[in-house]
């Protein structure tokens, strides 16, 4: 095992007191290594051990004596900020373990953010990294809310822990806020356990995979898809604290990874690194790629032109799935078999999907409708919002407003409802198909479509446009030559360039923010 940093604690006891499916197959992964990150390296034993004590320190701060029984949390929220690493997955078990439920905040995030996923969870702890202690202090004392350091309570004593039934909450994950306010969505231990075993068995996961970790540890994506699946199955994770494309490339060819999985900007800005490398490293970059089983991408539609050039680079065919913070995973291409470009594939495995009209009707093969999900995956509520809950629901399967079709077998997204189809002269288009097409121009580096109010129309088709570094293209130009491709209603009314995209933390492009930069605009 590697040195830990200062205030790591380790040590030999793994003792489970708790029920949690999870925890209890940790036990059993035993001296394997689950944790790689700046910290050092860390088997499950060290994981069982450090949790267990994050998790009396918890309680401790809750108020329980030593002594006075088994103490429990009972549900409470404890909001949690650490960089990506052996602090943030021993904080994470802690409060599963302690009986809480999880509140996991964004280190990209300002403290005005951060305050509102405090106050809205009602979080009456705040467990945090040394790192973040002066942007969490003030936080704490407005709110009332006790704060602990991890550094600390890696060093408590371990004691007695609570039973913790798969009925319990586990966590709270706060949507990515790209049309509103950000929700918080609840999740039970057994909604997680459904998510992790549904992948587990469809990605074929093994005690023998290792995976790099470098998405963000507040979302569904990287919680659960990367650092849980692994931890469920005796895998290795190696958590970097941020992305940066040398350094992931640096990883990669130093071989022995078997699963990456991302977003498709970071495939983007991967592409453009290897651009840019000599053919002597690119060389040794595609022998760390070829030792890889399976790479995935999700959580925002995949350009094909990317998907492609990937496929050139790495040989690897990208596996394009879909989800969201609701339901997690519902859709997947297969792990063997023909991935098609364009295509989220097939529902995974105890997932059920169904597309539905404006009336909730299931449509024929080939016709758009609303995604509905149904499994025991699916989340049970938002925290605090019951309206907004038994709206999300229709006769038990849950709405998730994306917009799909059916082609072949196989679905096809065709976007949000709310912010991707775009009714305009009576048709409803797609406004990821518009995009599709626009990136397939030679000067164009990224783009945005979406529609913005008229009169006459209803909506009138709109693009935000990137260009390449050193091209020009006029807007008339570009509309000539999308008119070309595309008919003649779906073709970009008003095209504008712009230096860049607004996104959210997870790299999804902010629509509302791209109509306001259009509405703005003279």
């Amino acid at each position: 095992m590697g040195a830990g940093a200062a205030g790591v604690a380790r040590g030999g006891g793994d003792a489970v007191t708790a029920d949690l499916a999870l925890v209890a197959r940790a036990g059993r992964h035993g001296p394997r290594t689950a944790i790689v990150a700046r910290e050092g390296t860390f088997s499950y034993h060290e994981l069982l051990d450090a949790s267990q004590r994050v998790a009396s320190s918890l309680l401790g701060a809750a108020g329980a004596a030593d002594g006075a029984g088994v103490a429990d949390l009972a549900e409470a929220r404890v909001a949690y900020l650490a960089p990506p690493g052996w602090h943030y997955v021993a904080s994470q078990w802690a409060i599963w373990r302690a009986g809480g439920i999880a509140v996991p905040l964004a280190v990209s995030h300002p403290p005005p953010e951060l305050d509102y996923a405090v106050v809205d969870a009602q979080a009456g702890t705040i467990l945090t990294h040394p790192e973040f202690r002066e942007r969490l202090e003030p936080i704490a004392r407005a709110r009332g809310a006790r704060l602990v350091v991890t550094s600390d309570a890696l060093r408590s004593g371990p004691r007695s822990l609570p039973d913790v039934g798969p009925s319990r909450r586990a966590i709270i994950f706060y949507t990515s806020g790209t049309t509103g306010k950000p929700k918080g969505a609840v999740l039970t231990h057994a909604n997680l356990q459904a998510q992790v075993e549904s992948l587990v068995t469809a990605w074929a996961w093994t005690a023998d995979d290792r995976i790099l970790g470098v998405l963000p540890l507040h979302h569904v994506h990287g919680v659960v898809n990367v650092l849980t699946c692994a931890l469920w199955c005796g895998a290795a994770c190696e958590l970097l604290p941020r992305f940066d494309a040398a350094g992931v490339w640096g990883r990669i060819t130093g071989g022995g990874l078997t699963l990456f999985m991302a977003v498709p900007t970071i495939y983007a800005r991967l592409i453009a690194a290897w651009d840019e490398a000599s053919a002597e490293r690119q060389a040794a970059m595609g022998a760390g790629l070829r030792s890889m089983r399976l790479m995935v991408s999700g959580s925002a539609a995949l350009p094909v032109s990317v998907l492609e050039r990937w496929r050139q680079i790495s040989g690897h065919t990208l596996l394009e799935r879909y989800g969201m913070t609701e339901i997690g995973m519902a859709l997947s291409n297969p792990l063997h078999g023909r991935r098609v470009a364009g295509s989220v594939g097939t529902p995974l495995p105890g997932v059920s999907v169904r597309l539905v009209d404006e009336a909730g009707a299931e449509v024929p093969h080939g016709t758009p409708g609303e995604i509905e999900v149904r499994g025991p995956g699916v989340f049970l509520e938002y925290w605090e919002r019951p309206d907004e809950s038994r709206a999300g629901f229709h006769d038990g399967w849950f709405r998730t407003g994306d917009v799909a079709v059916l082609e072949d077998g196989r679905y096809r997204i065709l976007g949000r409802m709310s912010v991707d189809i775009i009714k305009t002269g009576g048709y409803k288009v797609s406004a990821l198909e518009i995009e599709e097409v626009l990136r397939e121009h030679p000067d164009v580096a990224e783009c945005a479509v979406v529609g913005v109010p008229d009169e006459a129309w209803g909506e009138r088709v709109c693009a935000a446009v990137v260009l390449r570094e050193g091209r020009a293209c006029a807007p008339d130009s570009m509309r000539d030559w999308a008119r070309d491709r595309l008919a003649a209603y779906k073709v970009p009314s008003r095209v504008f360039m712009v230096r860049e995209l607004p996104r959210n933390a997870m790299g999804k492009v902010v629509k509302p923010e791209v109509a306001q930069i259009i509405l703005r605009a003279p």
